[in-house]
């Protein structure tokens, strides 16, 4: 008799005495690349116009928010929506293993402050479990008033900026806003979308931060091969320094620069994720 009962109840309530998995939602505001209204790097103008998503450097190419998690087999797109507005596109992705809903925008370059503010905004409200930001650092080319957190701020998130050299320009504005900054730069760097695919999984399972950040640059060692030209990736952890060496090194080198070519842009400094 009981143990049919047990069974009943295991038929109507099957998550009675069994640990679920939180549902979590993530926001990524990326603010296209921009030949003509920002201080990037110039690329070449297929890849380099923000007001088109689908062929951006930080969107529709390999390597962008659209076409690297579109190729994803952990991610499955359930929405798309194109607009005429400051905000060219939204998709909507849900995770293949696990109850995680990640919800994208892409910003016409020459919006890009009001991504950042947006960004910020999802922060100070918070909208979702982890926010993120991709695209160029804007605030070294301008000014915007600091984020407050708001009185009704429903979650504390966890904050991911890339971008370069995010720590010095973003940490204390997350803070300020009442995120929790998770993974920052303190160098120039490319900002692929396969740095947060990398640590997604990783910040999912609430895996520790450390392991986290080597994600991240064990994804940008190898996607920039650098352990094929030799060079040394630096990042930082919490407490140490966590080197990622070429194979034929057995003591880490700290003079090497980072020396890469990611498509057409070169970057000559180690990137360090904090």
């Amino acid at each position: 008799m009981v143990i049919r009962m047990f069974c009943i109840v295991m038929l109507l309530f099957p998550c009675y005495g069994f640990a679920q998995e939180t549902y979590k939602t993530i926001g990524v505001f990326v603010a296209l690349a921009d030949n003509e209204h920002q201080g990037i790097v110039k690329v070449p103008d297929a890849i380099g116009k923000g007001d088109d998503p689908d062929k951006n450097l930080y969107w529709g190419t390999a390597d962008g928010l659209k076409g690297f998690f579109g190729r994803s087999k952990d991610w499955k797109l359930t929405q798309t929506t194109n607009t005429n507005s400051s905000i060219l596109r939204t998709i909507i992705y849900r995770h293949t293993r696990h109850q995680v809903v990640l919800n994208a925008f892409a910003y016409k370059g020459e919006a890009i402050s009001k991504c950042i503010q947006a960004f910020e905004m999802a922060i100070s409200s918070g909208t979702y479990d982890m926010v993120v930001y991709i695209g160029h650092n804007g605030l070294m080319d301008f000014t915007i008033p600091m984020p407050n957190k708001t009185r009704v701020q429903g979650k504390a998130p966890d904050c991911v900026v890339l971008c370069c050299k995010s720590e010095q320009h973003f940490r204390e504005r997350i803070i300020s806003a009442g995120g929790r900054p998770i993974l920052l730069t303190s160098q120039f760097m490319y900002p692929g979308a396969f740095i947060l695919h990398a640590i997604v999984d990783d910040w999912i399972l609430n895996k520790p931060l450390g392991t986290i950040r080597s994600s991240a640059g064990a994804a940008y060692a190898k996607k920039t091969r650098i352990f094929q030209r030799g060079r040394v990736l630096e990042f930082l952890q919490k407490s140490k320094k966590v080197m990622i060496k070429a194979k034929e090194k057995t003591e880490p080198d700290t003079s090497y620069q980072l020396e890469i070519n990611v498509g057409l842009l070169r970057l000559t400094q180690p990137t360090v994720f904090i």
